[in-house]
């Protein structure tokens, strides 16, 4: 007989299904809630997740592998050379099984797959006949993150996960976990491995966890308030900044710093500075010597000496906030009594807020690509897509807090990509190096154009939304890797047919009515553009390579 957490738990996977993933099956979705649930504190998107998951034949008994930089997710164009020093790299591994109990055999395929993952002398090109595409890509990339990052002696986190519906893992199980960890510290002895088995109940508890909205922040002295509108400078000692800052395991609290456009920049020169006077005890109070942080928030209210702000956002004071919390966590802090400055604004209007985020960010040396968020184009674009039942994603995360559906989330990597594909016809770069968009003025600026008319980027966002969704499609046969190789180039031709243009230019896509795009017209590009693609190799390389691309754009310009 189910246990009432059992019985909870496939009411809440039949409800969040419906509402985020409809077409999903359950094993898939599964698969998708477990991701979600175990990596929760790291606030990645759908998009992010979903990179990750692996699951299908060949698989390993592996249904998502992620590796994160210094809680930052990598992937293929991403670079972690600039770190220097406190570096951490954690490799997740998950395997969801919908059944009702425990069984030893996911903990065993475990300790199989990870001698493959984890010896590095095994060369990763011997295992294509044994594993799919996207487990070898997995662990490519964590072996290139280590690679790239070995100087700076990154300490490695191994977490595995093995959830499914059961009640209470079995002795049995518990003593494999043990086999497991001794496995990979064959290969890495100083590494830190946890094997982590999730029932029904531990999925309940992870699923009821909300993201925090309300902070409350303990003062130094009385702040100085604003007049008109809602703001406040404090001193903060740096003991009550550092609880603010961190949860109850004493990790620091990533979605605090969403709207600070840097991450953390390890060892600098600026960052060795601060550190510094943290940790001399000269007479200087360490906010004489230290701009300080800014916080914006839809609300603050002030009783005593506590400021309860909701929904806070750090927008400047990422680099001080970290050196913060590496002073407490690796130092004896024991008289610790000086304090930081803390601004909290509360603004009234989305424009303003993005004004404070673009200013307080500018007054440093910064790519101003990082700032792109804050941009009025990217404003419209959400407000213009919003009525459509599409969701614009520039502040990260946010319609998934609020419960869209997560193929009508856009965030603006995704958006990015269409464009690049569908306007640019640059599909092969949409597919390769989408970060490295917004390191390049000249090539930000031609995807993200306020010349453009505003239906431009909503008839991409439509045109991807249904190719992505024909090419999951059964009928389609394909798999994970293939539908990422092929998306961008059928949305690229199937488009280009339907403006009847050699090289149509952006006003003339924005017209096309996405009525008349149907499915018949997707299958028909597809068809094309698989049969191409095979011909040419059918990989990875040809998706992000010279080759394809000019096959589609001659097709377009010979049926024009």
């Amino acid at each position: 007989m189910p246990t009432n957490d059992q019985i909870v738990l496939d009411q809440i996977l039949e409800q969040r299904k419906k509402e985020i993933d409809p077409s999903a099956d359950d094993s898939s979705f599964f698969e998708l809630f477990t991701a979600e649930q175990v990596l929760k504190d790291f606030d990645l998107s759908y998009d992010e997740i979903e990179s990750g998951l692996i699951g299908g034949g060949q698989d390993g008994g592996i249904d998502g592998l992620y590796v994160l930089v210094n809680g930052e997710l990598a992937q293929e164009d991403l670079d972690f050379s600039y770190l220097r020093r406190d570096v951490d790299i954690e490799v997740i591994v998950i395997q969801s099984k919908t059944s009702s109990g425990f069984q030893e055999t996911p903990i065993e395929r475990f300790i199989t797959i990870s001698d493959d993952i984890f010896n590095l002398a095994i060369d990763t090109k011997s295992l294509k006949d044994t594993y799919r595409s996207e487990l070898i890509d997995g662990i490519d990339r964590f072996r290139t993150c280590y690679y790239q990052l070995v100087g700076a002696f990154p300490t490695l986190r191994v977490q595995f996960y093995y959830a499914c519906k059961g009640a209470t893992p079995t002795r049995q199980v518990i003593r494999k976990g043990e086999k497991l960890r001794a496995a990979v510290t064959a290969h890495f002895p100083k590494a830190h491995c946890n094997v982590n088995v999730l029932g029904a109940s531990d999925l309940l508890d992870r699923a009821r966890q909300v993201p925090k909205t309300r902070y409350v922040l303990t003062l130094a002295e009385n702040p100085i308030s604003s007049g008109g509108q809602v703001g406040f400078v404090c001193l903060v000692g740096l003991r009550h900044y550092y609880d603010f800052i961190t949860d109850d395991s004493g990790n620091l609290i990533r979605p605090l710093f969403e709207a600070n456009v840097r991450d953390y920049q390890g060892s600098t020169p600026v960052n060795e500075e601060i550190q510094g006077s943290l940790q001399s005890r000269n007479r200087e109070d360490f906010w004489w010597l230290n701009n300080g942080v800014s916080v914006i928030a839809s609300d603050a209210s002030l009783g005593g000496k506590m400021l309860t702000i909701e929904d806070p956002r750090i927008v400047n004071g990422l680099q001080t906030s970290r050196e913060i919390y590496r002073y407490f966590r690796d130092s004896n802090t024991e008289n610790e009594d000086r304090g930081i400055l803390v601004r909290v604004i509360v603004p009234k209007e989305e424009e303003s807020r993005d004004r404070i985020i673009k200013a307080t960010n500018s007054q440093t040396v910064v790519q101003m690509a990082s700032l792109r968020a804050t941009e009025k184009i990217h404003r419209d674009i959400e407000d213009y897509l919003r009525p459509m039942g599409l969701y614009y994603d520039r502040r990260k995360n946010y319609y998934k807090n609020e419960g869209k559906p997560r193929e009508r989330i856009f965030s603006i990597k995704r958006m990015a990509q269409a464009v690049l594909a569908i306007v640019l016809w640059r599909p092969d770069t949409a597919r390769a190096r989408p970060s490295s968009l917004f390191k390049d003025e000249e090539s930000y600026s031609k995807v993200f154009d306020p010349e453009y008319v505003i239906a431009v980027y909503a008839l991409c966002a439509a045109t991807m939304l249904h190719v992505e969704r024909l090419l999951k499609s059964s009928g389609a046969a394909l798999t994970a890797k293939d539908r990422n190789n092929l998306r961008f180039y059928v949305a690229m031709h199937v488009i280009g047919l339907m403006t009847k243009s050699k090289r149509p230019i952006p006003a003339e896509i924005g017209k096309i009515d996405t009525k008349k795009l149907t499915e018949r017209r997707i299958k028909n590009s597809l068809a094309f553009v698989k049969k191409e693609y095979e011909g040419l190799g059918g990989d990875d390389d040809v998706a992000k390579g010279s080759a394809l691309l000019p096959v589609v754009r001659g097709d377009i310009e010979r049926r024009a």
